[in-house]
């Protein structure tokens, strides 16, 4: 049973939030040389529960809706496939995701208390989005867009708790990080194209069409190299931001096997196995070259 839950909650994804918290304690150290360890506990809490919420609300919604059992079962994509397999309550499991995100608003509301409207407004945007991603949010074509918000609004929340300050630095933090999560589920939805839209999603990839969704690919990691590379050359940025680069053939390695394959669902697999792992790994590196940088006084 425990398996199960950890499977609809879909660990491995959760990694994405703690990569947005750690870059924005790490930028808040290299800035400010400080990190509040009982604050920055309890924000991986809060932004881990809002997470799970919106993934179990997300299998809740798309099983209720019947998508699930339309769209292809890959490793990475199709959902967890808990609830057509039966293995949960769809109830349950709607219990649970709201659960989540009362914890998560708990947890935010005391942030609110002690941080003020920054705060307030970051949890709000967040509840909201949560709560209705899986119906309205995607249903009207936002749903990378919301991605990228949250990853980024992830990061300077995390800055401001620590920091209960805003700067130009933790907006490249952001923008980085948010565009980092949206390739991901911008690269999954090739395979469910045609079960979203058969049931009123309007994924990017459903508003330009598989053929022309494949070339907009590039600007996801475009965008975040050009980021890190700018933030790093105006001095927004550390100069062991630059560790990023590094991913350039896992981007490469991934955008050609979607140009290749993004009409052949098995087949395009690996090339969302390598745009989850360009994601992650940029990530990890990009707070890696932030610790170096403070290390060293970069």
């Amino acid at each position: 049973m425990i398996s199960t839950w950890f499977r609809i909650i879909r660990l491995r994804f959760l990694l994405a939030s703690v990569i947005a918290v750690s870059v924005g304690a790490a930028m808040n150290w290299w800035l400010n040389q400080s990190i509040g360890i009982f604050d920055l506990f309890l924000t991986f809490c809060g932004v881990l529960a809002l997470h799970a919420s919106v993934d179990l609300l997300n299998d809740y919604w798309d099983f209720k809706r019947g998508i699930d059992t339309l769209t292809p079962k890959t490793k990475m994509s199709g959902g967890t496939g808990v609830l057509p397999e039966g293995l949960l309550e769809p109830k349950s499991v709607y219990r649970v995701g709201i659960i989540f995100l009362v914890i998560g608003s708990i947890i935010g509301a005391y942030f609110v208390y002690t941080d003020g409207i920054i705060i307030a407004i970051i949890l709000g945007f967040a509840i909201i989005s949560i709560y209705f991603y899986s119906t309205k949010i995607v249903d009207s074509g936002l749903g990378e867009f919301f991605v990228a918000v949250k990853g980024g609004m992830i990061v300077i929340g995390t800055f401001f708790i620590q920091s209960n300050t805003l700067t130009l630095e933790i907006v490249f933090g952001g923008i980085t990080v948010g565009v980092l999560s949206s390739l991901v589920l911008f690269i999954a939805s090739f395979p469910d194209h045609d079960a979203d839209k058969s049931k009123g999603r309007k994924t990017l990839v459903i508003a330009l069409g598989k053929n022309k969704a494949k070339n907009v690919f590039w600007i996801f990691p475009m965008i975040a190299y050009i980021t890190i590379v700018t933030g790093v050359l105006t001095q927004n940025l550390p100069i062991f931001s630059l560790l990023t680069l590094l991913t350039i053939p896992i981007a490469i390695k991934s955008g050609f096997g979607l140009k290749r394959n993004f009409d052949q669902i098995m087949n395009l697999v690996p090339a969302m196995k390598n745009a989850l792992l360009f994601s992650r790994i940029t990530g990890a590196l990009f707070v890696i070259g932030i610790i170096i940088s403070t290390i060293f006084s970069l």
